[in-house]
């Protein structure tokens, strides 16, 4: 399967969040999740593995009592259940990979 990044639209959550469902399986699921500056990601948690990798950028991220800096290039695993949540400093990507797949996005 091929999937073309320009035929997905951008999905507004609102507050300066917009994300694409890229590609997604019973298994797995890939979204790209864009950040205006000042955007905040409310922490939270889910019963899901991720993997986020910034492709653009720079948050503050904070997983369970730890928090950093992330930019370009940088990625972050989020076990399961952890709570999480993120800071947009400049305005950015984040491409999240789920385990198994988030079928609360699809609804």
């Amino acid at each position: 399967m091929f999937i073309y990044n320009k035929n997905i639209e951008l999905e507004d959550l609102g507050d300066g969040v917009k994300r694409k469902i890229l590609a997604h399986s019973d298994n797995i699921m890939t979204v790209e999740v864009h950040f205006d500056e000042g955007a905040i990601g409310a922490l939270h948690s889910h019963p899901h593995e991720q993997i986020t990798y910034v492709l653009s950028g720079e948050f503050e991220f904070t997983i369970g009592d730890e928090s950093r800096i992330v930019k370009a290039g940088d990625t972050l695993y989020k076990n399961p259940d952890i709570v999480h949540g993120c800071t947009c400093l400049k305005a950015g990507v984040l491409l999240d990979n789920f385990t198994p797949m988030r079928k609360d996005f699809l609804s």
